[in-house]
Formats: C-alpha cells, sequence, structure tokens
C-alpha cells in the first residue's frame, strides 16, 4: 500500500518538443515503404514527441495529429533556443539598412553554411538587417565551417622563397530580422538591399549596401505617381565578400526640377566607411547666420582613422570592428551638400582601401594606396 500511495507524488517525464524546419511535410501511420498520411505541418510547427524509431519520431501535432515524422525535418528545443535568444539579444538593436529576400532561404542560428536552420523565408520577405559578418567560405560536402586551405606558390628558380599563400575565400553574412520579429543569420548573396530602380541604374558596377531617404521634393512634372520625389544617401562597396569595411563609397542623388531626373550631388570615394549611416534635421552648430540657423536634412557615417590598426574580422563571431575612426557629418543646404566642421580645424586623416592595380597582361599587380 505504501508503494502505491507514494506513485501518486513521482513527477510526471518531461514533454519532449520538436520543431517542423521544412517548408512542409506529412505525418505518416507507420515507417515503412508504403504508408499512409495522417496530418500535415509546415515550418516552424511544434510537435509533441511521443515515441522515437531507428531515423523517425511519433510526433502529435496542435490538432491532435498523430503520426511520424522523419527527423531531417525537423529541429529540437536547444535549436529553437538559439533562435529565441538572438531576438532577445538584439530586440532592440537598430537597423542599419532594409532587404528583401531573393529567394526560399533559412535563417540561420551562426553565420556560416553549416550551422543551425529554422525558420524558412519567403521570397520577397521584408527583412531589416543589423549587423554583418564574414566567414571562411566552407568546404563544399565537409562537416562544419571548415575553410578552403589556401595553396602557397612554389617558387619557380632555385632560391626563390616561396610566396606566402593567398588568404582563404570569405564569404558575408548578415543578422536579419523579418516582420514577424524572427530573427537569425542569412547568406548575403540571398538578399537585395531595397533600393528603387531608379538609383541601382546609377550604381557604376558597385553593390548598393544601403539607401536612405534625406528628404522629398514636390515635382510637378516627374514621370512617377508620387510626386513627392525623394532624394537619398547611398552607400556603395564592390562585389566581394570579406572586406574590412561596410562600404567605400557614399552618394547623395538629389533631383533636377529642370530636367525632372536624379543627378549625383554629392560623393565621397575610396574610403573605409561602417555602418550605420543615420539621418536627421540639424542646424550647423558652428554657424553664425543664414542657412546654418535653420535646421536642414543631415546625414552622419564614420570611416576608418589614418592611424587606425588594419581591421580583421573577429575569428569567433566574424564581426568586422573598426578601431579609431573619424565621424562625418553633412547637411544638404537646397541641392548644395555641405560637411560640416568646427572652423579653424582641420580634417582628421582618413585610411583609404588598397587598390590593387593590373597592366593589361601583367601578372599580379601590387597594392596601391590612393589618397
Amino acid at each position: 500500500m505504501a508503494g502505491s500511495g507514494c506513485s501518486k507524488f513521482k513527477p510526471k517525464p518531461s514533454v519532449q518538443v520538436v520543431f517542423v524546419t521544412a517548408k512542409q511535410t506529412f505525418l505518416r501511420d507507420r515507417v515503412a515503404a508504403v504508408s499512409n498520411r495522417t496530418g500535415t505541418v509546415v515550418n516552424g510547427d511544434r510537435l509533441e514527441v511521443l515515441d522515437h524509431g531507428r531515423r523517425f519520431l511519433k510526433v502529435k501535432t496542435s490538432k491532435g495529429e498523430l503520426g511520424w515524422i522523419d527527423e531531417k525535418a525537423i529541429a529540437n528545443e536547444q535549436v529553437y533556443g538559439l533562435f529565441d535568444a538572438l531576438k532577445a539579444d538584439h530586440k532592440n538593436d537598430l537597423d542599419v539598412a532594409s532587404a528583401v529576400v531573393r529567394d526560399e532561404v533559412f535563417l540561420h542560428a551562426r553565420p556560416g553554411r553549416d550551422t543551425e536552420r529554422f525558420f524558412l523565408l519567403q521570397e520577397g520577405t521584408k527583412l531589416k538587417m543589423i549587423a554583418r559578418a564574414t566567414v571562411p567560405k566552407a568546404i563544399p560536402g565537409s562537416k562544419g565551417t571548415r575553410a578552403v586551405a589556401p595553396v602557397a606558390v612554389a617558387p619557380t628558380k632555385p632560391g626563390e622563397v616561396a610566396e606566402a599563400p593567398p588568404p582563404p575565400p570569405m564569404e558575408d553574412w548578415w543578422l536579419v530580422r523579418d516582420t514577424q520579429g524572427r530573427t537569425g543569420w542569412i547568406f548575403s548573396r540571398m538578399i537585395d538591399v531595397d533600393a528603387p530602380d531608379a538609383l541601382t541604374r546609377y550604381a557604376e558596377g558597385q553593390r548598393i549596401v544601403g539607401a536612405y531617404v534625406l528628404t522629398t521634393v514636390h515635382d510637378d512634372e516627374a514621370e512617377m505617381e508620387n510626386k513627392d520625389v525623394p532624394i537619398y544617401v547611398t552607400v556603395l562597396s564592390p562585389y566581394k565578400a570579406g572586406l574590412p569595411y561596410d562600404f567605400d563609397q557614399v552618394r547623395v542623388f538629389t533631383w533636377s526640377l529642370k530636367k525632372h531626373r536624379y543627378e549625383t550631388g554629392f560623393r565621397d570615394r575610396n574610403i573605409e566607411g561602417y555602418l550605420p549611416v543615420r539621418i536627421s534635421s540639424a542646424k550647423d552648430p558652428y554657424g553664425k547666420a543664414g542657412a546654418a540657423l535653420m535646421p536642414a536634412p543631415t546625414f552622419t557615417y564614420r570611416v576608418l582613422a589614418a592611424e587606425s590598426s588594419p581591421v580583421l574580422p573577429d575569428p569567433v563571431t566574424g564581426a568586422v570592428v573598426p578601431g579609431k575612426s573619424v565621424l562625418k557629418t553633412y547637411r544638404l543646404e537646397g541641392n548644395l551638400v555641405r560637411r560640416v566642421m568646427q572652423p579653424g580645424i582641420p580634417a582628421p586623416m582618413e585610411l583609404h582601401p588598397v587598390v590593387v592595380e593590373r597592366k593589361p597582361g601583367a601578372g599580379k599587380g601590387k597594392g596601391k594606396k590612393k589618397r
């Protein structure tokens, strides 16, 4: 009697829960070549585990449907917890740009193709970009995130020293948040920065990293439906992964009321710039009269200072964090862009990217700093 009386106080076994990672899959009544469908589940669905097979789990849906599901189509609570932690840790982080998903793609818990994945985003999903990381490109078919091993160039003549191997190929990942608040890492090639076609045609072979509305100008003769035409600040970079900076060029596109088209009103190039770009409306703190005393559209961004040490991605997180930087602030006064600086103070020196120039018919060029 005592034994049976104590049994009612024994804790109930904890319920094991898994989550569907597949876009859509079916539950089946048995693990066999021939079986019947007992239910349908989709990405993100929560399932209660009832039994374990060799490669399958018997589960129960929130609707009470029972059936077997392949382990490859689910993620455990630990993986789900990684995404919950990402959402909590970055819920207050400001976004640095907007983007659109190019094709169906998974969010990952960490940068890298072989890391844990869960939420499946559909083509056209709107995203807020939070931070960039750059990691070594994984060897296709390998487990983990082993980088492609660089190979040293052997000497061609006796006595020559072998050339140092080139750095491993890298790939960029972005920490993003969708409209539902789901947060995770996404391969940069699977998203397009949200920029109007009217600007992308002027990209000149570079990638638009961010496009920000500075102000608007009303033009009754503009071809677009909305006659309040936005003036944009854009930041651009080469189509290359693993760069130690976010952008190397800033362009302001103003609107010509005479020609009814965009024109380049400002350009700052050959820089090592870092997101975010901040947009505001402010007075010139150093102005004494005229337009300087009136609030005007203002934008700021940071570039690497000349005395800063070289920037390298963090070997663990892949984060690219600059050392000493220079804050640059500009105001749009009419169609003129003017830098805001204290009079009599020289502009701080900036570090410029190393540009590799190649001569026709020549082999490898030498790095040359452009100022």
